[in-house]
C-alpha cells in the first residue's frame, strides 16, 4: 500500500494546482461569454394586436400592431417585411402590403377600425442598439373577412440587411 501511495505522491502534490487551473479556465471562459452577449444582432417582439376590415367580398385587410426589441450592440435597420397567414385549414397565404399613405386613409374612412396608433414599419426603419418600438403593418389578404377573422395564425417576418431575421407569431385568444 506504501508503495502506491508513493506513487501518487506526485500527482497528489500537483492536485491544488490543477485545481486551481480549473477554476481560471472556468473564470476566463464565463468573461468571454459575458461580454459576447450583445454581439449578435437579432430582433425579439410580439403582435399586441390584429384588427380586420372587409375591402370587398373576397378580400379583406389586417392592420397589425407589434413591439419589437433590439437587445443586440448593434442597429438593426429593415430591408423587408412580410406578412403571412395561416387558415383554418393550414394554408398559407402571402399578405399584400397596404402604404403607409393608404393606411392613414383607411384609418380616416372607416372609424370602426378605431385609431391609428403606431407608424408603419417601412423598409430602412432603423432599430437602434437596445431600442424597443411599437410599430404597425396593414396588410391585404385575398379571402374574406369571416376567413382571415377564423385563421390560425398570423406571422410577420421582418429581416435585416445582412440576411438576419425575426419571425412574430400572433397567439390567439379565443
Amino acid at each position: 500500500m506504501s508503495r502506491m501511495k508513493k506513487a501518487l505522491e506526485p500527482y497528489i502534490r500537483l492536485a491544488p494546482f490543477f485545481g486551481i487551473g480549473l477554476v481560471v479556465v472556468g473564470i476566463a471562459l464565463a468573461w468571454i461569454v459575458f461580454s459576447q452577449r450583445g454581439a449578435q444582432l437579432q430582433l425579439n417582439g410580439s403582435i399586441l394586436k390584429v384588427r380586420t376590415l372587409a375591402l370587398d367580398d373576397k378580400s379583406a385587410a389586417a392592420i397589425l400592431d407589434f413591439r419589437v426589441t433590439n437587445p443586440s450592440d448593434y442597429k438593426f435597420v429593415v430591408r423587408l417585411a412580410d406578412t403571412t397567414l395561416v387558415d383554418q385549414s393550414g394554408n398559407t397565404l402571402e399578405g399584400v402590403p397596404i402604404s403607409e399613405m393608404d393606411a392613414r386613409r383607411l384609418f380616416e374612412y372607416f372609424p370602426a377600425l378605431g385609431q391609428k396608433y403606431n407608424e408603419s414599419l417601412i423598409v430602412r426603419t432603423k432599430i437602434a442598439a437596445h431600442q424597443s418600438m411599437d410599430r404597425m403593418l396593414a396588410v391585404r389578404f385575398e379571402v374574406s373577412e369571416q376567413q382571415l377573422q377564423a385563421r390560425k395564425h398570423l406571422r410577420i417576418r421582418i429581416e435585416d440587411l445582412d440576411g438576419t431575421f425575426v419571425e412574430l407569431v400572433e397567439t390567439l385568444r379565443r
